[in-house]
């Protein structure tokens, strides 16, 4: 088991999950996609492990990343303009072939519906591919908010998407915990005022979450339920 950073600070009433790499390995699937994309545009492909290294940051980063076949920098617009739509549309066709749920992932969530804890999901996925990912595995049942990437102006680092969960629920920053794997959901949860946990596996561009000092590190979802009782 991980290192425990510190307790937090007190028992939330909300806890907010992210979705790709907290809640669920989707990277086969959006390897297979970009790859269907990159072929398509009889560019190289690139695999899954380097698709491991460029999620996190939306749909669109992923595909300007892939098109580069690197983390940081651009692509030609024309090129990107050509590109995204190719990836989206195989992403659509290929949402939940080898997607799985992390292990603990079902049993986490089963404690913390049966704790009667207010659980959402904020992702930067956008809500056509959220929604469906949800349904098909079976998580949907869990969450009675879901903020996807495209449901505000703005997404996660911003703090707004988890203060709209927040204020759906009528709870106070102060009084929430989110749940993620990446630099992202720390920076989002600071600037929400939210406590922070990380799991330790998922997709945060190969750094280990532990140096951006989350209030909690957990191997599981189902460790959850050592903290929060």
């Amino acid at each position: 088991m991980s290192n425990q950073l510190q307790q937090l600070a007190g028992q939330p009433e909300m806890v907010l999950i992210d979705l790709d790499g907290t809640l669920v390995d989707s990277v086969p699937d959006l390897a297979l996609s970009v790859d269907i994309m990159m072929k398509q545009l009889g560019m190289v492909v690139h695999g899954e492990a380097a698709v491991r290294e460029w999620i996190g940051n939306g749909a669109e980063r992923l595909v300007r990343r892939a098109l580069i076949g690197a983390y940081a920098g651009e692509p030609d617009e024309a090129l990107f303009d050509k590109g995204y739509p190719v990836f989206l549309e195989a992403y659509e066709h290929n949402i939940c072939v080898d997607s799985r749920p992390y292990p603990g992932v079902i049993a986490g969530l089963d404690y913390l519906r049966q704790a009667q804890f207010s659980l959402g999901c904020v992702t930067n996925k956008p809500a056509r591919f959220t929604v469906p990912l949800l349904e098909k595995l079976g998580l949907d049942k869990y969450f009675q908010i879901t903020v996807s990437g495209d449901t505000l102006p703005v997404k996660k680092p911003d703090p707004a998407p988890l203060l709209h969960a927040a204020k759906f629920f009528n709870v106070a920053p102060e009084k929430c915990l989110m749940v993620g794997d990446s630099i992202n959901d720390v920076q989002a949860a600071r600037a929400a005022g939210f406590q922070i946990a990380c799991v330790t596996y998922g997709y945060n561009h190969g750094m280990d979450i532990r140096d951006a000092d989350p209030d909690l590190v957990i191997d599981s979802l189902e460790q959850l339920n050592i903290f929060l009782n």
